[in-house]
């Protein structure tokens, strides 16, 4: 029987989401395909009613995997995919794939994936660029709203924000991210998405969605799982994404959405201070050269 788990407003788009989503990306292709439906399914089953899923995740095969599942439960999701392609031509044919894939003649958000740095955004804004498209499929119902997504560049992203009417975004927002690893006075290399994404997002009353709340699994080991997820609910975020690699990490996340007490202030400041201190300069790193596939 499926359980209900606290929901939250996603921004302006008047969609009222798990404050847990089900991330269908590298974690999620982990399992082999009959146990991936059904990781999807126990999820879903558990009240997991956002689920996040992108071309770039293998290719096309994280959204085969989730269309499969869309055949009978489409009515209870609400359905998020990105596009990578910059060039608007290109991306209509992916977002046409992408459709053809999910079983569906529409999804619920449509981003724009991985936004990189200032270039990367002159791409998406240009005449030919993939921004105008988006809010083309917009009008056309073909996306319900749409989003841009980051991991690479706070500044860049909130400059996207602050220029373009984008329902939602989707950034990197965890402990180990948010902190002043110096203790001193914020340089370019200490920004946040929390510290500068964030606020540009809120705004415009903008939806907003954490990622890499564990960061891609680095700081397994280095915090409790249970606070991780704490701390990014802790925002001011509508879910958390997370990737799930086994039945019982489904479990254990949902159990701790379903009795979620937010972190004090005092408690957010200690936990991120603590993590940044020991993480921040590496995963500013990592993230700026990774590429979320």
């Amino acid at each position: 029987m499926r359980q209900d788990l606290p929901k939250r407003l996603l921004g302006r788009t008047g969609a009222r989401v798990s404050i847990l989503a089900f991330g269908a990306g590298s974690r999620f292709l982990q399992y082999d395909e009959e146990k991936g439906y059904q990781a999807l399914n126990h999820a879903l089953d558990l009240g997991i009613n956002y689920v996040d899923t992108a071309y770039a995740y293998g290719n096309g095969t994280s959204e085969q995997r989730v269309g499969r599942v869309m055949k009978t439960r489409r009515k209870e999701v609400f359905l998020a995919t990105k596009v990578l392609d910059r060039d608007a031509e290109k991306a209509m044919r992916s977002i046409e794939g992408s459709l053809q894939r999910l079983g569906t003649d529409h999804v619920d958000l449509l981003h724009v994936h991985g936004l990189e740095d200032a270039s990367d955004l002159a791409a998406i804004e240009s005449p030919r660029g993939v921004l105008r498209l988006l809010y083309k499929l917009r009008d056309q119902k073909v996306a319900r709203a749409i989003g841009i997504t980051s991991h690479s560049d706070p500044a860049v992203l909130a400059r996207a924000l602050d220029r373009h009417d984008f329902d939602c975004t989707q950034m990197a927002l965890n402990g180990a991210l948010a902190g002043m690893a110096s203790g001193g006075p914020r340089s370019q290399g200490e920004m946040s998405f929390q510290t500068v994404a964030l606020p540009a997002a809120r705004r415009k009353a903008i939806g907003v969605i954490a990622m890499k709340v564990f960061a891609q699994g680095q700081l397994v080991g280095a915090a409790a799982p249970e606070m991780l997820l704490r701390y990014s609910l802790s925002l001011p975020v509508a879910t958390a994404v997370a990737g799930m690699p086994t039945p019982e990490q489904i479990e254990a996340n949902v159990e701790v959405a379903r009795n979620f007490k937010p972190l004090s202030s005092t408690e957010m400041d200690d936990f991120s201070e603590h993590l940044s201190a020991g993480y921040k300069a590496a995963l500013d790193h990592f993230f700026r050269h990774h590429t979320d596939a």
